[in-house]
């Protein structure tokens, strides 16, 4: 598995065809409401096993390193996929100097992210009509990964 920081520009279309495959046919999320105008802002990685793409994440460094649209292809899930995806976001963040790291996470995924070391703040809301939990993680303190 390899795990790189990509172009929104070069590679929108591996991007798209994960998000749409996880967000909107698997979750029902809008379409309209899974792009927005900061994915050409974002800093984005793909994980690669081999020659497809399977995972992607952004990482919104201008947003107080907000991270989200993490996706991982369903057959390739529980494999250690996201925890590589989240481990490259987490060095982007690090090299722009931030201290910490936030998400809206699904209920569904927040064990996940507990297990990276995000801890929940405030209460539980709904987004795109999928319950969420906003959650930070300090990344200063972490040895490189």
């Amino acid at each position: 598995m390899i795990v790189k920081e990509v172009s929104y520009a070069d590679y929108q279309q591996a991007i798209r065809q994960i998000r749409t495959q996880v967000f909107v046919r698997e979750q029902a999320v809008p379409e309209a409401l899974e792009y927005d105008d900061r994915d050409t802002l974002c800093r984005h990685v793909l994980a690669f096993d081999g020659v497809n793409a399977v995972a992607t994440g952004r990482i919104d460094l201008d947003n107080e390193g907000k991270i989200g649209r993490v996706a991982v292809l369903a057959e390739h899930r529980n494999h250690g996929v996201g925890v590589e995806v989240m481990h490259a976001l987490h060095r982007i963040a690090r090299r722009a100097g931030l201290s910490s790291v936030y998400l809206n996470a699904q209920l569904a995924a927040k064990a996940f992210y507990l297990s990276q070391g995000y801890l929940p703040e405030g209460e539980e809301f709904m987004e795109a009509g999928i319950p969420h939990q906003a959650m930070v993680k300090r990344i200063d303190a972490e040895a490189s990964q």
